[in-house]
């Protein structure tokens, strides 16, 4: 197929795009590089730089394309509550402009990053995709109302639509000598930061809140490494259905606390991770767990590499060659 990515230059959509040229498929990759990594750009891949506002200029009606996946977004949770503007404006904005190309363009079917951040604070554990919608952040609020778009669009004019609400995301995807892994500025995942203070380059961890009600304190997350989140992405591109938008969770289905992540990044690197407690962050649920059972059932997949130390391991070996040494 012939296949647009958008944002291709970041963390997931880099990866997705190695995995769809891997299988066969021709991909163009549309990043303004505002938060992408031109390195992480698949050489094989054509790629236009422009902003996903400007997504029309390359999905003409003669283009040809067979579909698009669409993962430019802005993602701190964090800054989308103070500048709301920003998030509305690129993540909401900017898809109804490339929902707008592809009706244009006539392109059947669409995959998008969507998030767990749609739930809130969730009614029920683990979380299936039935659940109540209540996002406590301008960036949950922004996916959620590209994911009704998104349904509104299937139903009146027969897109093919699949939006796949992501949990928390680890990992590197490593083959043949070739690595990406996450990078961002600032960066505000947990994973990558425990990494920075193993080596050296932070003096200690925050962890926000350690009296939840949890086996030691800690917030519990789901986590999925990065290449089984991208093989999601190709299922659902062969799954998608003119006329309908299906929706899917994907995670382990298994949490794991922040001192427990801590712990393995400690085991895994062999360094110290110091942690200072700090207050709860506002709006932080105690726990969060996806049910993938949908996705298990509808497109046959299940995570290969489930364990933390499949993750953090990976996200590492990643780290000692990209960022260890690079300016702090």
């Amino acid at each position: 197929m012939k296949l647009l990515v958008t944002g291709g230059a970041g963390y997931i959509g880099s990866v997705v795009t190695r995995m769809l040229l891997d299988h066969g498929h021709q991909v163009t990759v549309l990043d303004d590089l505002r938060t992408g990594h031109r390195e992480a750009l698949a050489p094989e891949a054509t790629h236009v730089e422009l902003p996903v506002h400007e997504a029309a200029r390359v999905l003409t009606p003669d283009a040809g394309f067979d579909g698009v996946l669409h993962f430019a977004a802005l993602i701190a949770a964090g800054e989308s509550m103070t500048r709301p503007e920003l998030y509305w404006h690129t993540n909401t904005v900017g898809s109804i402009a490339l929902i707008d190309a592809v009706r244009a363009a006539r392109v059947p079917r669409m995959v998008f990053s969507s998030t767990a951040a749609v739930y809130g604070n969730p009614t029920e554990l683990p979380i299936p995709e039935t659940a109540v919608k209540a996002p406590t952040s301008t960036y949950g609020a922004t996916k959620l109302a590209v994911d009704m778009a998104l349904t509104s669009e299937a139903i009146a004019h027969d897109l093919a639509a699949v939006s796949l609400r992501y949990f928390n995301v680890a990992g590197a995807y490593l083959r043949d000598g070739l690595a990406i892994g996450e990078r961002h500025d600032p960066e505000t995942h947990l994973i990558p930061i425990a990494l920075d203070v193993a080596a050296g380059r932070r003096e200690k961890l925050q962890l926000f809140g350690d009296d939840y009600p949890t086996v030691d304190g800690t917030c519990v997350r789901d986590y999925i490494h990065v290449e089984d989140l991208a093989r999601a992405h190709l299922l659902a591109l062969d799954a998608a259905t003119p006329g309908r938008h299906r929706i899917y969770n994907l995670g382990n289905g298994n949490g794991f606390t922040n001192r427990q992540v801590v712990d393995v990044v400690r085991e895994v690197t062999g360094h110290p991770v110091p942690v200072e407690v700090a207050a709860r962050r506002e709006g932080d649920p105690a726990e969060l767990v996806a049910s993938s059972a949908l996705a298990r059932d509808e497109l046959g997949w299940t995570p290969a590499k489930p364990t933390l130390h499949d993750m953090v391991g990976d996200a590492w070996a990643f780290y000692r060659e990209h960022v260890a040494g690079q300016p702090s």
